[in-house]
């Protein structure tokens, strides 16, 4: 056994393994646009990886019995570089049809996965069982040899991993990430064939004629896939760690930003009193009534999107002080670009995480209104969803301030809005509830808003202000206090803490009437 021959071996397995990982790793942020990214997203994507692993060893290992040689090795490349250039109009075929529409979510979810992540991952874990069949000579070195280059491959992993979730996204983007990969894996192919020493490899022979004739076809479709790739690859106005940000046109002069796959906002550039969503009218109402009495109100706003409802709250309040908690630092970027906010607006951002902000907030001043409005698909992030959290957020609000959330859930038979407020409830002394329905017998899927605050909102008095003493309707429809406790209680609410906190699941039925 020569050193340089295994380490030949080990340089191609933590190749391939590296190229396996970046796939799953861009496979969510490929997937996020089609399906978002969920717990059910990643189950997925994790699944199909490691099955169709699991099946290149084995496919992989009874063809290194048979036919170990560079040739081969270098065909397997090939094809994995074939199979990873179609990812991306997989993708576009797959994830858009509409044959798994009726199926359940979970089975949806794993079925597109399968159909464009499962052979590339197949094809790819073939390389390690045929470098092993070609590196071994003595068998007394088997454990030795077989340990180092699965070492390599793990380590391979490990790189790709880091690589692609700290640097590649953020420098190429996942779509210019995948063309990367295939090109790596066909250098590595040519490579491995050129480096490896064997017997007869440019022999005129039938088996010699397939292989060449064989890695000729797939060098030509790869370049052809590379080639026309504007065919049919989708345009996004910009890609982050977090989403794909795409801006669209709307009626008239609105834009629409779409981060993954849901509309987060509309904006009119230079309109910031212009609001779409009934939640944003919501928002507005309880919003102006906690403040009227405040000469400088502070408001937090957690979740950036659009800035629709702090370049509102900035042009009809200008004395206000609006501070918003956005973590993707792209959307406040396409924000500006795009949707009407400001360069030198005087809304502060901060792109962190809001748990994390919240944690760090050392303002000697509270916030009179705190406003929820983060979502990572169809549900808030766990982590802001809990009693710790709650806590959290009232330890930086006034004693009289309020906590808006923006929430989606079927009113009739969801388990997630029930599970706010019941949570809410531990820590505040007072949780309405407000729709935009007359009414909340014919409630179903929606967009609700939910307040939570330690003082109570004289409803009277808030009627009275909100329609201008009767001239005017609201859109907000408070829900009854007593009926909400028995609606509470037929629901059968979860608690929601740090230590359980299934969101996703409680937006199950949701995410399949989305599917």
């Amino acid at each position: 056994m020569h050193i340089p021959v295994l380490w030949k071996a080990n340089i191609i397995a933590f190749i391939s393994s590296f190229c396996v990982m970046v796939i799953e790793l861009v496979a969510a942020r490929i997937l996020a646009p089609y399906i978002g990214v969920s717990l059910y997203t990643w189950t997925s994507i994790i699944g199909i990886i490691l099955a169709g692993i699991a099946l290149g060893n084995y496919i992989g290992g009874k063809i290194a019995d048979r036919y170990a040689s560079p040739g081969v090795l270098m065909m397997i490349f090939f094809t994995g570089a074939v199979m990873t250039f179609l990812i991306l109009p997989a993708t576009n075929f797959f994830a858009s049809a509409e044959w798994f529409y009726n199926l359940p979510l979970m089975l949806n979810f794993v079925l597109k996965t399968a159909c464009i992540f499962f052979i590339p991952a197949i094809i790819l874990s073939m390389v390690s069982p045929t470098v092993i069949k070609l590196t071994l000579a003595d068998l007394g070195k088997t454990g030795g040899v077989v340990g180092t280059i699965y070492a390599c491959s793990t380590a391979g992993s490990i790189l790709g991993t880091f690589m692609t979730g700290f640097y590649f996204i953020i420098w190429f983007g996942t779509r210019t990430t995948v063309w990367l990969i295939a090109i790596v894996l066909i250098i590595t192919g040519i490579l491995a064939f050129i480096s490896w020493t064997t017997q007869n490899r440019w022999k005129l022979s039938s088996r010699n004629l397939v292989i060449w004739s064989l890695a000729v076809i797939l060098l030509v479709v790869s370049f052809s896939l590379f080639e026309f790739k504007e065919h049919w690859q989708e345009d996004y106005t910009k890609e982050s760690n977090y989403y794909t940000i795409k801006v669209k046109d709307g009626e008239g002069n609105i834009k629409i930003l779409v981060l993954d796959h849901l509309i987060h906002s509309y904006n009119i550039p230079g309109n910031p009193t212009f609001l779409k969503y009934d939640y944003c009218k919501i928002f507005r109402e309880l919003t102006e009534y906690y403040i009227k009495e405040k000469p400088v109100p502070r408001i937090l706003h957690l979740g950036g999107g659009g800035y629709s409802f702090p370049q509102y709250l900035q042009a009809v309040y200008p004395e206000s002080i609006n501070e918003v908690v956005e973590i993707d630092e792209a959307v406040t970027q396409v924000a500006h670009e795009e949707l009407g906010l400001s360069q030198d607006t005087s809304i502060i951002t901060y792109n962190q995480d809001a748990r994390l902000f919240l944690i760090r907030q050392q303002a000697t001043e509270k916030y009179d209104v705190v406003i929820g409005d983060v979502f990572n698909d169809l549900s808030t992030p766990y982590h802001l969803t809990t009693l710790e959290f709650n806590e959290l957020v009232k330890a930086n609000m006034t004693e009289d301030g309020i906590y808006l959330i923006n929430i989606v859930d079927d009113y009739r038979d969801g388990r997630y809005m029930p599970s706010m407020i019941y949570t809410l409830k531990h820590t505040f002394d007072h949780v309405y509830l407000f729709g935009p329905l007359h009414n909340w017998e014919k409630a179903r899927t929606g967009t609700y808003v939910l307040a939570a605050t330690d003082r109570g909102i004289n409803i009277s008095d808030y009627q009275t202000f909100i329609t201008k003493g009767g001239k005017d309707e609201a859109v907000g429809r408070l829900h009854n206090e007593a009926a909400l406790e028995e609606y509470l209680i037929k629901r059968n609410p979860l608690l929601l803490t740090d230590d359980c906190a299934p969101t996703d699941i409680l937006v199950l039925s949701i995410m399949r009437e989305q599917s």
